[in-house]
């Protein structure tokens, strides 16, 4: 709506890009354009991301949108800000996370499934885009990344499966590139390979991500450590993937200018 459109634009650049006009959809608008222009990702890669997380939120329960998409739906979605239609936006949901922290000699006192939060790393950038030197690359997911992954002894290849922040689905495709998952470019390619599927060798957002579990805001980082403690507790249900002691979660804010990453693991 309007009002949720105006409230989510603060965490924006207010003195620039929001009084000039600009939204959320808009500035994501522009980094899928310019990733388009400078690696060739296609529509279809974009929609991909859409087809393959609704396939893993019609499994998750706690989904706001259990609703399968085809590319077709996908490609011919009502425009909202070009290259994006309404299926490559996330929607903004209802809904709370909670999770219960301890010292891991402590944990068996509260369950029998503990898991280990081995490494959490937060960084920023700048906030507009225009001070950005390359505006289809997150600066801080990248060295939050690097950073998470030093402190927990751990690579970006040790990593089986992420939530990430899929806002719109570029973010996505920016994302797993920043993480470290393929190769600058090649987000594209990797999400319509099926790489990232539940049963791909990377499988991303199982949980349906933000596009169709959905955007609570608040709630939302947290909800993804949710889900991570879910798959590797092997509660996953239908969405129970073949590999899953050690898994990371990446939340975003603004277009960019702020992430957190939590890798966790089994005990």
């Amino acid at each position: 709506t309007p009002r949720v459109t105006e409230i989510l634009a603060a965490a924006g650049d207010l003195g620039g890009e929001v009084r000039a006009g600009a939204t959320f959809p808009a500035l994501f608008a522009m980094i899928a354009r310019r990733h388009m222009h400078q690696y060739g990702t296609t529509r279809e890669q974009l929609a991909s991301v859409a087809v393959k997380n609704h396939v893993n939120g019609a499994k998750n329960p706690h989904a706001h949108m259990r609703k399968v998409i085809t590319m077709e739906q996908a490609l011919a979605g009502k425009p909202v800000s070009e290259p994006l239609t309404v299926y490559d936006c996330s929607l903004v949901s209802d809904g709370a996370a909670a999770v219960v922290l301890a010292p891991l000699e402590m944990a068996s006192s509260f369950t029998d499934k503990p898991v280990k939060i081995l490494s959490v790393a937060q960084t920023s950038d700048y906030l507009a885009l225009e001070d950005k030197e390359d505006i289809t690359t997150f600066q801080s997911v990248r060295l939050a990344a690097e950073r998470a992954y030093r402190l927990a002894g751990v690579t970006a290849q040790d990593i089986q499966f992420a939530e990430v922040h899929d806002c719109f689905t570029i973010a996505e495709i920016c994302s797993i590139e920043d993480l470290g998952f393929v190769k600058k470019g090649e987000g594209g390619q990797f999400e319509q390979a099926g790489c990232t599927a539940l049963n791909g060798p990377k499988p991303i957002n199982a949980s349906g991500g933000l596009k169709s579990k959905g955007h609570p805001v608040g709630a939302t980082g947290v909800g993804q450590i949710v889900d991570l403690a879910q798959q590797i507790r092997g509660e996953a249900g239908e969405r129970q993937l073949a590999r899953h002691s050690l898994g990371l979660a990446q939340n975003l804010g603004g277009s960019g200018a702020t992430c957190v990453v939590s890798i966790l693991g089994a005990p």
